[in-house]
């Protein structure tokens, strides 16, 4: 099967996600993995694919029932039998479970894999245009000062203001763009994450929650999600919107480890200047944001694990490394990472 004819102008951020992220030969064989809504997207990928002369296998998520209560076996089978996958889809409600399957394939096997849950053709000019070489330059500055930092603080005008400590034992995670074995990565990328140790204070989402919350509710700017944290837990959630704060606090109640800080990132794509309201890009954005629940352990190496994970993000962070300030209104100070 063929996703249809592609757009011309999403080829630049396609070539840019074949040619430079995932850095595709000929002779490899690709598997790439559609729903109907991100069609044009992948159609634009295929035919970036057809540019090199690459192999690729299409697998259409509906021809499996939505919302995916497993992964459909078709797509785990392309998975197998690939030197590199793809994934663009649309999050549905409960969803997760089935796109941890499909992850849990790309790792065991080792293989290149772009994570692209969310894309949109937009994010395809925006985020996937991105110069991700320097991208990573400053991916890899933020991992090593952040290997030896003690102590990290956030504050934005809305009201964000926490800090974190971090356990050593545990890594920091590059996902700058360029895409290894060792390491899957969303597209678009641009992250530095890690498990911290503790997070305390109070953290407000006044831009993107994860999982199907992006799709369901949108940019929070109107309505800002405020979370108070202590000892890494979730404590309270306070929102204007009555029906978001209920069900956001009974999703991080799934199980004993849904409401702990499970993930604190650096979005670090510099291309990127505000929020569009889907999380894939969003979370890439300039500032540090968190996530509770699952904390992606066979990266970071955390011990744990939870059957959700849910991020949430905060605009304009000003951002402190121990004493010394790194970003200031959601712009890096590039000079303090020698760039």
């Amino acid at each position: 099967m063929t996703f249809g004819p592609p757009s011309a102008e999403l080829e630049p951020g396609a070539r840019n996600a074949v040619d430079v992220c995932l850095s595709i030969k000929p002779e490899e064989h690709v598997a790439l993995i559609a729903d109907e809504p991100s069609r044009e997207v992948a159609a634009s990928i295929a035919a970036a694919l057809d540019r090199i002369g690459a192999t690729w296998n299409a697998v259409l998520i509906e021809d499996a029932a939505r919302p995916l209560t497993s992964a459909p076996q078709p797509v785990l089978d392309a998975l197998e039998h690939a030197d590199v996958g793809i994934l663009c889809v649309q999050p549905q409600p409960g969803e997760l479970g089935a796109r941890m399957t499909i992850v849990s394939v790309v790792e065991r096997r080792g293989i290149r894999y772009a994570h692209m849950v969310g894309v949109t053709p937009q994010i395809m000019r925006e985020g996937m245009r991105a110069d991700y070489r320097l991208v990573d330059a400053l991916s890899q500055r933020v991992c090593e000062r952040m290997r030896h930092a003690r102590r990290l603080r956030v504050e934005t005008p809305s009201g964000t203001s926490f800090t974190a400590s971090f356990d050593p034992s545990l890594a920091w995670v590059k996902t700058s763009g360029l895409i290894d074995r060792r390491y899957w990565s969303n597209l678009p990328a641009g992250e530095v994450f890690t498990t911290p140790a503790s997070v305390d204070g109070v953290f407000v989402c006044d831009g993107t929650a994860g999982d199907y919350f992006g799709p369901k509710y949108g940019d929070l700017r109107a309505t800002p999600l405020t979370l108070d944290i202590a000892g890494g837990r979730l404590k309270a959630a306070h929102c204007a919107r009555k029906d978001l704060e209920q069900e956001f606090w009974d999703y991080c109640h799934t199980d004993e480890q849904s409401d702990r800080v499970g993930e604190l990132a650096f979005g670090t794509n510099i291309a990127l200047e505000d929020m569009i309201g889907v999380l894939l890009q969003d979370e890439k954005i300039p500032g540090v944001h968190i996530a509770f629940g699952d904390p992606y352990g066979s990266q970071t190496g955390a011990p744990w694990k939870s059957r959700t994970h849910i991020d949430v993000l905060t605009r304009a962070c000003d951002v402190w490394i121990d004493d010394e300030q790194v970003i200031g209104s959601g712009r890096y100070l590039m000079d303090r990472f020698g760039l």
